[in-house]
């Protein structure tokens, strides 16, 4: 199967303006998933970079990351766990809260999905502000988790996201600088 590079998977994202609100754009990665050799370049990609990082657990955040996640932990031969809204998980869980532009917000995972030492990727669709990723791994390290890494397939630059991730090694695939 042919691969894609980097702006030629660029060309898949399509761009929506003024949504969710007005002076806001948009990346929609829909229209990346649904191109077959889109999504599977994005999971050679990711695979490719994390293959020797010897991964247990692929985390992955609801929603997108839900997409992501058990794709890739299949390809690096790792487990997957979810990452929750709270309410939606029906074992005992550890939460975190963290703050958004307007409130706050929390996560949540299964008490012993990850036990002391495992190696976890952390993945999801989207590195803006930084605050869901940042609370996702203050979640698994208070579990014991040793965290490998975090990736992303879209990093929006100019959010500056990737401050509050200091001390781990991100890795987007795609970056945008508006």
């Amino acid at each position: 199967m042919a691969r894609l590079d980097s702006q030629q998977l660029k060309t898949l994202i399509r761009e929506i303006p003024d949504w969710p609100k007005k002076g806001i754009l948009f990346y929609d990665i829909t229209t990346l998933l649904k191109d077959k050799v889109g999504f599977a370049t994005l999971i050679d990609k990711f695979s490719e970079f994390y293959i020797n990082h010897k991964i247990d657990l692929v985390l992955g955040m609801e929603a997108r990351g839900f997409i992501f996640g058990p794709a890739l932990a299949y390809r690096l031969n790792a487990g997957f766990v979810p990452v929750r809204k709270p309410g939606k998980l029906p074992a005992e869980t550890v939460k975190c809260e963290y703050a958004l532009e307007y409130g706050n917000n929390s996560l949540e995972v299964h008490k012993d999905a990850i036990r002391p030492g495992e190696r976890v990727l952390i993945v999801d669709d989207l590195l803006a502000t930084g605050g869901t990723a940042q609370a996702t791994a203050k979640l698994a390290s208070s579990l014991g988790a040793d965290i490998a890494g975090l990736g992303f397939v879209v990093e929006l630059d100019f959010l500056k996201g990737r401050e509050k991730l200091k001390g781990y090694e991100v890795t987007s695939l795609l970056h945008y600088d508006k």
